[in-house]
C-alpha cells in the first residue's frame, strides 16, 4: 500500500512539473502573439498617417498651382492689354486674336470670359459611319475586337 501511496505522489509530482512546463511555454506563445499584433497595429497607424501626409501634400501642391496658373493668367492678360493699349499696334492685336484662339483650344478662359470646347475627333473618315480615332475600337482587327 505504501509503494502504491508513492507511486501516485510520484504520478502527481511528474504531472504538475509538465503542467508548468506546459503553462509556461503557451504563455511564452501567447506573449509573443501580443507583441506582434502590437507592432502590425503600429505599423497600420504609422501607414495611415503616412497616407494622410501624402494625400494632404497632393491636395495642398494642386490648390497651389491652380492660383499659380490663375495669377499667371491674370499677369499676361493684363501684360496684353496693356500693350494693346498702349502700343495700339497692328502686330500686337494679330497675337491677342492668336492667344485667344490658343486659349480656346486649350480650354483656357480669354479675357473676354469666353470658355474653350474641348477637342473633338477629327479622324479623317472615309464613310460618316466608320469608327474615328477616339473610338476604343479603333485600329483593332475583328480578332483584338473579339478578345477586348
Amino acid at each position: 500500500m505504501t509503494n502504491l501511496i508513492l507511486a501516485a505522489v510520484a504520478a502527481l509530482a511528474v504531472g504538475l512539473i509538465i503542467g508548468l512546463l506546459i503553462g509556461r511555454s503557451s504563455q511564452g506563445t501567447t506573449l509573443r502573439q501580443r507583441r506582434t499584433e502590437q507592432q502590425m497595429e503600429e505599423l497600420r497607424n504609422e501607414y495611415t498617417r503616412y497616407q494622410a501626409q501624402v494625400n494632404e501634400h497632393f491636395m495642398e501642391s494642386a490648390h497651389m498651382l491652380r492660383r499659380f496658373n490663375d495669377a499667371f493668367r491674370d499677369v499676361n492678360q493684363h501684360m496684353a492689354r496693356g500693350a494693346n493699349r498702349l502700343a495700339n499696334d497692328d502686330e500686337w492685336l494679330d497675337e491677342l486674336e492668336q492667344e485667344k484662339q490658343r486659349a480656346r483650344l486649350t480650354g483656357a478662359k480669354t479675357g473676354d470670359g469666353d470658355v474653350a470646347e474641348p477637342p473633338r475627333d477629327y479622324a479623317p473618315k472615309k464613310d460618316p459611319d466608320e469608327k474615328g480615332t477616339l473610338d476604343e475600337s479603333y485600329g483593332l482587327t475583328d480578332e483584338e475586337k473579339a478578345k477586348a
